[in-house]
């Protein structure tokens, strides 16, 4: 009966036209790869090639297995790669960027989901602000993200958009109310934002700048703040305001700054939540999965874009 073994040793003579070549690309020595083209042929009882000069030609047997043997060492490789992508599910590492927003929607409900479907995975969310979390996509340290991608660099990255957030400003003045937020409100609000490590990359601040900067008004900032947390809080005692997403009033504002106003921009103003990855990467199934979920919950809690993942 043919062995694996031997079906391959076949197809790469079969590729090659000779042994010598063959024993080459598999690593070993030429008369192994003869005696197991022999054992094939005994256990068939038949030639399956011919010697001509120093190469060999496949006999029309030989020309007859080939697809079959194809067939056979694809179908197993398939099933080894089945089988190592559950074990990858059951006791693998999924490392996955969020920046801090997402990471506040979600984080903690995402973990959940990926360990109730999978509880032998061990789950890494990595970063805090976007820009950090795309350079440790482009060094390797993490298969996939999700990220703000307005005014980001994504050259070498596969960008899948999947929802926006609107920003407003964030204020205890209920003033600001009568009417949105327009850039010269801006320019001269005395503003408390976070992310001050990324402040020249940071994708939110880029956004404001471009807006502001565009009606020949200069942005200045009260106060610097690492998290957004901070920021929030910050205004809820009535020492500033801050810029923002819609999606945070439920998950922060209710409670660091109970009463505050959120008013949105004009012109409107969005951030667009992306899944990101290296192009031309192959994802790990536990990343897959960790995308697929992170992508369903982020669209429950923005404004969907694109295809709604059930």
């Amino acid at each position: 009966m043919a062995t694996l073994h031997q079906l391959r040793c076949f197809l790469v003579v079969f590729e090659h036209g000779s042994f010598t070549a063959a024993a080459e690309d598999l690593g070993y020595a030429q008369p192994t790869i003869s005696e197991q083209i022999r054992s094939l042929e005994r256990s068939y009882g038949i030639d399956l090639f011919a010697r001509v000069g120093r190469g060999v030609v496949p006999t029309p047997a030989g020309e007859a297995l080939r697809p079959l043997a194809e067939l056979t060492v694809s179908a197993e490789e398939q099933a080894g790669r089945a089988v190592r992508s559950v074990q990858e599910l059951e006791s693998g590492t999924v490392r996955f960027g969020v920046f801090g927003t997402a990471r506040l929607y979600m984080g903690a409900q995402l973990v959940a989901d990926m360990l109730e479907r999978h509880p032998g995975v061990r789950v890494e969310l990595i970063g805090q602000n976007s820009t950090e979390v795309q350079e440790q996509l482009r060094r390797g340290h993490i298969e996939a993200a999700m990220i703000s991608v307005d005014q980001v660099d994504t050259e070498g990255m596969t960008v899948a958009p999947v929802a926006r957030e609107e920003l407003g400003l964030l204020t205890m003045d209920r003033k600001r109310t009568r009417r949105p937020v327009t850039a010269q409100d801006l320019a001269t609000a005395a503003l408390v934002m976070p992310e001050t490590t990324w402040r020249a990359t940071d994708p939110v601040r880029r956004q404001l700048r471009r807006m502001v900067l565009a009606a020949g008004v200069t942005p200045t900032t009260r106060i610097e703040v690492e998290d957004v947390e901070t920021a929030v809080e910050l205004v809820g005692r009535g020492l500033a305001e801050t810029v923002v997403g819609k999606g945070s009033l439920e998950e922060l504002v209710d409670r660091l700054a109970p009463g505050a106003y959120w008013v949105p921009f004009e012109p409107r103003q969005y951030a667009t939540l992306a899944i990101v990855h290296r192009t031309g990467a192959t994802l790990s199934p536990a990343a897959q999965v960790m995308v697929h979920l992170a992508t369903r919950r982020i669209q429950e809690i923005l404004e969907p874009i694109g295809s709604v993942v059930e």
